[in-house]
């Protein structure tokens, strides 16, 4: 009983210092609401790079938002990545009201290439703006969102910035499991430490990846990340692991978009790069399950079967992560009504953790938009990108 008090205890101090973490962090982000738009006189170049493959349901929307940015020297690239669907067909159609829309067309895939990190890498070395806005097919913008961003760009002589977009989708087991995810995301990465140039923590955002090209172009552009599935992180990583200035703000209401459409397309969408996140490591893997189950699952059980202080302990706990549930909830304008399903959402990570291992080892690779990847490829790049070292700054 003695053992059960103190596991109880450990994991109420843990929910609770992870609560406290995500809370203060988070109110201490600044805004994009605050930042004054940049005037037009002081706008340089930039180009938004937008990848597209099997888009025709949300494509039409994303680029005619963007093509309403209040941005003047504003250059617009969409790659039409091996789409089967009407993509295509939808781009051409508003390029004939948009002349200035540029479209490029993949056919093939070269070896060794993720798709979309691949039609990222074409994009770049097609754009002539000095800053690189790399972005997805279904992210919808504000008027004012880019000049702002570019105002923290050049008056902080910023190389790298990431807006947090806001999720528009319905549901409320669907929500539930994004504010869980986001929660992970936020816990593990700490948005609110990566301008530090002292602290090892880095961002990216797929929906906002605003890079000076130059500092791309140092780095090499997506080629040492050319097979990683998480390209919008890893491109944050590398970087700040060379050395150059990161910022991440809250673009909510700026920068929103329907991440998924229902709790079965968020579980297929993030089984098939969530073995990458721990590396492709089973023992990561393993020890990740057993701290997510100890840490949120193990405090209900413990609440309803223990006895005396533990049981006190691991309720107190539960009421902890209810308490983050809804802060969550809050801090992203969903329901309150999410609330009890964050209770259910520890076992749907566990699964999804466990069939996006057991399935990328099975198949030895991932299929990812019908395109096949071997894991032996996806494992070479990350172990090039682990060559890197911290805080080195490259030559100009």
């Amino acid at each position: 009983m003695h053992f059960l008090f103190v596991l109880a205890a450990l994991v109420l101090l843990f929910n609770l210092y992870a609560t406290l973490d995500i809370i203060l962090g988070t109110r201490k982000m600044r805004k994009l609401s605050d930042i004054p738009p940049l005037p037009e006189h002081q706008q340089p170049p930039v180009s938004v790079i937008v990848p597209a493959c099997n888009e025709q349901d949300t494509i039409e929307p994303a680029l005619r938002s963007l093509l309403a940015l209040d941005y003047a020297a504003l250059e617009i690239i969409v790659i039409n990545d091996r789409s089967t669907d009407r993509t295509g067909e939808v781009l051409r159609k508003i390029k004939t009201d948009h002349p200035r829309l540029h479209i490029l067309e993949i056919t093939e895939l070269p070896e060794g290439w993720l798709g979309k990190n691949h039609a990222l890498h074409q994009g770049a070395k097609a754009a002539r703006g000095e800053y690189l806005l790399f972005t997805d097919a279904d992210i919808l913008f504000a008027k004012s969102t880019l000049a702002r961003a570019m105002a923290v760009m050049i008056k902080e002589q910023q190389d790298h910035l990431a807006l947090i977009f806001k999720n528009i989708a319905k549901g409320w087991l669907l929500n539930a499991m994004m504010v869980d995810a986001g929660g992970g995301l936020f816990f593990l990465f700490k948005p609110w430490k990566v301008s530090d140039p002292r602290s090892r923590h880095f961002i990216g955002v797929g929906a906002f990846n605003l890079v000076r090209k130059s500092v791309y172009l140092q780095i090499g552009g997506h080629e040492p990340i050319k097979m990683h599935p998480i390209d919008d992180i890893m491109l944050g990583k590398i970087i700040k692991r060379h050395g150059y200035r990161q910022e991440c703000l809250s673009g909510y209401d700026f920068l929103t978009v329907r991440w998924y459409a229902s709790p079965r397309k968020m579980i297929q969408g993030l089984m098939k790069n969530i073995f990458a996140l721990y590396n492709f490591r089973v023992c990561l893997v393993l020890a990740a399950i057993l701290m997510i189950g100890a840490m949120t699952i193990l405090p209900v059980w413990g609440a309803l079967f223990a006895t005396g202080p533990a049981q006190l302990c691991f309720a107190l706990a539960v009421v902890t992560r209810l308490a983050s549930s809804a802060y969550g909830a809050i801090h992203t304008a969903a329901t309150l009504w999410i609330i009890p399903f964050s209770l259910l959402t520890p076992y749907i990570n566990i699964y999804i953790i466990l069939k996006g291992m057991v399935t990328t080892l099975h198949n030895r690779g991932i299929i990812w938009r019908g395109t096949y990847y071997p894991l032996d490829q996806l494992k070479k790049t990350r172990s090039s990108h682990k060559c890197l070292t911290p805080g080195t700054q490259p030559d100009p």
